[in-house]
Order: structure tokens, then C-alpha cells, then sequence
């Protein structure tokens, strides 16, 4: 490959690079146990290449010594590990008020029964949300999105849902569309107005949907409010018939679908959501093979929740040995809210994928990168270091990925890097290279 360089590029050199890209086959390593397990492959990594940035976007890896000579800005990382930014696909990060003082109760003895009849659960967090004025969510949100932008966050999906009325989930999009403007990361916002029954439709779930479907949904779309449409298909949620008149109704003015599914039960919301070429099958805990066979032939991304698995207490584990089975890509996500999932970690959701679910940590990281991109629609741009791909990337203070997951409470991130722009550094990786160059 030839390349005309421009004195503006920019040259990140010296890095082993963890592309996450499948075309690129790199050698074989043993487990352990003995088994064979190829993750040099499935991290893709490579040495002695350039990362090559042009304005927002990856221009071109190649081996250092292929690079042209040039005026370019040069940055040496110094044998430092270089991924994809983080994407966390599947979250809920805005919301009103606080529900700890539940899980105290709950830790106390006191049922989820018991607490919702005196006005708790996401009843609360929906009665909070609504009084709240979007400063008030904007200025608590952004505290969370704080949390894993200093992760190595660059690409992240936000829910609505808890407003449950067309003026307060406007607001919660409005608010996700505010964080958007202010901070450099990508953001996918979804409407997930069909996440709970309100308490004034809790006598006729039909006329909320009938809402959802005949005002909510296109008014918000018709303002670009949002990339997708999500629901709760479950027995504490929507029927798979209200299920389809909402997907029905998302069809016709072509906006992709995805589920909260089979995360209790098994009501096959998945199929469901395979025959409507839908984007990702969330939580999946009671998923059969039937449902694995919809879901690979849809090519639906199935996205592993383990932070609201651990904080439920839960035993029933997704069906992980059928996902790899048949090909069913896997991505994990933070599931942050305020319920069940309170964790704005995605290397903690790394980590408990590995240890509760049984992931490989090759597998964590495809789950947090090119599958979780895939799960937001945005597998040709996000996810990988690749020419053409964004420019979204972390330089990590680290030789190998698993080390980004195993030893937690510290953050080795060196620069997050979005859109070919260093948009944050951790001080204490920076001293520590510093320290290395003067060893």
C-alpha cells in the first residue's frame, strides 16, 4: 500500500496494536490446559505498524518501516498497548433520583414486593425523573458519563424510559442529546418508552401502548431524537403481542428495532425480535436454542448483561456454550440504572463476564468492540483499528488486553483518544512513562 502523507497527520508509533480486526490473522497461542486458543488472532494483534490518523479517522496501519518519510507529529507510546475505544452498547444512564436506600431494605430482608406497594422500584426512579428538570438529570448524568469517559469510553448507547409520557421521555432525549453536544463521545440514543407500565395505565397496558405507538414514538422520531426503538418483552413488562404492535409501528417508518428478552423467562421475544431484523437481543438469561437459531440467522447481536446478573443475585446464566456454537456474536455492556445494574465500570462488566459467565477475555473485548458496535448498528465505522474506521482509541499502560481487565482499581489508561484528538489523560500513566523514559 502507498500513501501520500500530509504535515497534519498524525503517526502513533511503537504501539502493539490490539485492532480487534478479524481480516488480520496473527499467530496461534496455547491455553493453560492445553487447549488450543487462538487470541493473538482474536485480538488481531500487530507490531512494529504505525497507526496512521487523518483528522477524525484512521488512515492506515503499516509497518514502521514502510511509512514514508514526512513532517508529521509523531507519537511514541513506547511498546504501550494501543485498542479501540470502549463502547458500551446498552444503557440507562439518565435518570432522576437514587434507589440505594431500596437495596439496604432489600439486603435487610424486605421483598421487591413490598417495597414497590410503598411507591419504590423503577416507579420511583420514574416519579424522580419526572420532577426532575433536565439541568437537574443533565448535571447528574453527567457524573456517570464522567465515570467511563475516564475509562476509555468512546462510544456509548443511552436509553429513555423513564419518563413513561411523551413530555418526560422527550426530556430524557433531550437531555442524552445535550450530553452528546458537550462531550467527545459518541452517543446512540433509544427510545424505550415501552420499558414499564405507568402507574396511570397500570389497569390497561393496551392504551399505554396504543400511546407509545400512535404519538410518543413518531412525534420524537419526526425530531431525531433517537436511533432505535427498545422495549421490555418479559412478564413484568409487554406481551410479544404489544411486543409486535410496536415493532410493527417502528417497521413502517424504518427504524431498527432491539429487546430487552428472555432476561426471566422465556415468552420468545427474541424470535420476535430475529424477524424483525433487529439490532441486539439484551440480558438472555432463559435463552433456548430456538431462539439462538432466530438470532444467527437475523445476524442479532446478543448482548451479555452480568452487572444486573450479579447485583440480582441471579443463577439462571445465559446460554453461552450455544451463543459460541453457532456463531452468535456476544457483546457485554454496563446495563448502568439505577435498579439493578449501578456500575459505571465497563472493565468491572469485563471482568464479570469473565468470572460469572465464562467469557475468554478475547471474548470480553470482542464484546466491547466489534460486537458492541454491531449491536449499535455501527460495525463498519466503530470498533476496530482500521483504515476508515473512526479514530476512536486508548493507549493503555499495559502489554496485553486481559491485563485491561484483570487487575482492577487502578486506571492504566494513558490517552483516550477521540476522533483523532487526545480528549483525556490520566496523569499517573503520563508520570509513569516519564519514570520509564528516565529508567
Amino acid at each position: 500500500m502507498s500513501i501520500e502523507l500530509r504535515d497534519t497527520d498524525v503517526i502513533w508509533r511503537n504501539a502493539r496494536l490490539a485492532t480487534m480486526n478479524p481480516a488480520i490473522k496473527t499467530r496461534f497461542h496455547k491455553s493453560i490446559e492445553g487447549k488450543d486458543i487462538d487470541n493473538e488472532s482474536l485480538y488481531s494483534i500487530v507490531e512494529q505498524h504505525d497507526l496512521i490518523v487523518r483528522d477524525e479517522k484512521i488512515l492506515a496501519i503499516l509497518p514502521t518501516n514502510r511509512v514514508p518519510k514526512n513532517q508529521c507529529k509523531v507519537i511514541d507510546v513506547q511498546q504501550r498497548l494501543i485498542t479501540p475505544g470502549l463502547i458500551d452498547c446498552h444503557t440507562h444512564l439518565v435518570f432522576g433520583g437514587n434507589r440505594a436506600s431500596e437495596w439496604e431494605q432489600r439486603l435487610n430482608g424486605v421483598s421487591y414486593e413490598e417495597i414497590s406497594a410503598k411507591g419504590g422500584g423503577i416507579n420511583a426512579t420514574v416519579n424522580a425523573t419526572r420532577h426532575s428538570s433536565a439541568q437537574q438529570l443533565e448535571t447528574v448524568s453527567q457524573k456517570r458519563l464522567n465515570a467511563l469517559i475516564a475509562e476509555g469510553v468512546t462510544t456509548i448507547e443511552i436509553k429513555s424510559g423513564y419518563g413513561l409520557d411523551r413530555e418526560n421521555e422527550e426530556k430524557q432525549l433531550n437531555v442524552v442529546n445535550a450530553l452528546a453536544q458537550k462531550n467527545p463521545i459518541d452517543i446512540s440514543p433509544t427510545l424505550l418508552s415501552a420499558h414499564a407500565v405507568p402507574p396511570e395505565y397500570q389497569h390497561d397496558p393496551d392504551a399505554y401502548i396504543d400511546l407509545v405507538c400512535d404519538s410518543i414514538l413518531p412525534a420524537l422520531w419526526q425530531k431525531q431524537l433517537f436511533d432505535a426503538v427498545d422495549v421490555f418483552c418479559e412478564t413484568v413488562g409487554f406481551t410479544l403481542d404489544q411486543t409486535k404492535r410496536l415493532f410493527d409501528t417502528a417497521k413502517r417508518l424504518k427504524i431498527p428495532v432491539k429487546g430487552h428478552v428472555e432476561q426471566l423467562s422465556n415468552l420468545g421475544g427474541s424470535e420476535l425480535v430475529a424477524e424483525y431484523q433487529g439490532l441486539s437481543v439484551d440480558h438472555i438469561e432463559y435463552l433456548d436454542e430456538k431462539g439462538i437459531e432466530a438470532i444467527r440467522r437475523s445476524g442479532t447481536v446478543a448482548v451479555l448483561l452480568p452487572g444486573a446478573f450479579y447485583f440480582l443475585r441471579e443463577t439462571q446464566r445465559p446460554p453461552i456454550a450455544l451463543l459460541r456454537q453457532y456463531g452468535v456474536p456476544m457483546a457485554i455492556s454496563t446495563d448502568f440504572n439505577p435498579g439493578t445494574s449501578p456500575f459505571a465500570s465497563l472493565r468491572l462488566i469485563m471482568n464479570m463476564a469473565c468470572v460469572q459467565f465464562g467469557l475468554t477475555p478475547a471474548e470480553a473485548w470482542q464484546g466491547v468492540t466489534i460486537h458492541a458496535a454491531r449491536a449499535l448498528g455501527r460495525a463498519e465505522s466503530h470498533g476496530q483499528l482500521a483504515a476508515g474506521f473512526m479514530a476512536n482509541f486508548v493507549v493503555w499502560d499495559a502489554q496485553n488486553p486481559v491485563d485491561i481487565l484483570y487487575e482492577l482499581g487502578h486506571n492504566p489508561l494513558v490517552y483516550r483518544v477521540y476522533q483523532g484528538e487526545i480528549m483525556h489523560r490520566n496523569d499517573l500513566a503520563l508520570r509513569s512513562v516519564s519514570n520509564h523514559e528516565r529508567g
